[in-house]
């Protein structure tokens, strides 16, 4: 499968194919030591709403205070609050340095069940100078006022001599629109790295 189609595509399998035209820039935040990172529909330049029916956000050499995932969560009041509740699915594929332990798993510690605990994007990040997470989500119709809005994220953390690819998928269990996401740490600041807000248009 080639990441590159024709010049015009990526990841495109016949399955699922974003063009490079159709992927429009919203807003870049650069964290620098902060509690939390938020994106809010009609602030700072954000578009979160009808405009675009999927909403992609990458996450870019993310780097902890602290040994710890990263996590989020929606809200529907324009970041007044976040207390969303959430069904996902999480596994993971590691490999270490010296090629001794490799492994795919389904890890049910951070999976959720109609849950109000935030989900997680990533394993544990480190916190080594050279270690960071990066990845994307893809969020799908969050304006919409009769479905569930479901969401999937594939990303990658360095914890010491360990790479850890990570696949959540799942949905935030409302019919509400959802106008705000919030990325934390699960425990300490974001002390560096990037988050970008795409719209990708109707094909």
């Amino acid at each position: 499968m080639p990441f590159i189609s024709n010049g015009t595509t990526i990841l495109d399998n016949g399955a699922f194919s974003v063009s490079l035209g159709s992927q429009v820039l919203i807003k870049e935040i650069t964290a620098s030591s902060d509690a939390s990172i938020s994106f809010v529909d009609g602030s700072s330049d954000v578009v979160l709403d009808s405009t675009y029916p999927i909403y992609k956000f990458e996450f870019i050499n993310i780097h902890g205070a602290n040994s710890q995932e990263l996590v989020f969560d929606f809200s529907s009041d324009g970041g007044s609050t976040y207390d969303k509740v959430y069904t996902t699915t999480f596994f993971k594929a590691t490999q270490n340095e010296s090629d001794t332990d490799g492994a795919l798993n389904y890890v049910t510690a951070r999976d959720l069940a109609n849950s109000g605990a935030r989900p997680f994007l990533t394993q544990s990040i480190g916190t080594g100078n050279d270690e960071s997470g990066s990845g994307e989500i893809f969020l799908y119709n969050p304006s919409s006022t009769t479905f569930v809005k479901h969401f999937l994220v594939t990303a990658n953390s360095i914890t010491g001599d360990y790479t850890q690819n990570t696949f959540v998928g799942g949905y935030c269990n409302t019919t509400s629109a959802i106008d705000a996401i919030k990325f934390e740490m699960d425990s300490g600041n974001i002390d560096s790295g990037k988050i970008k807000l795409y719209g990708i248009k109707d094909s």
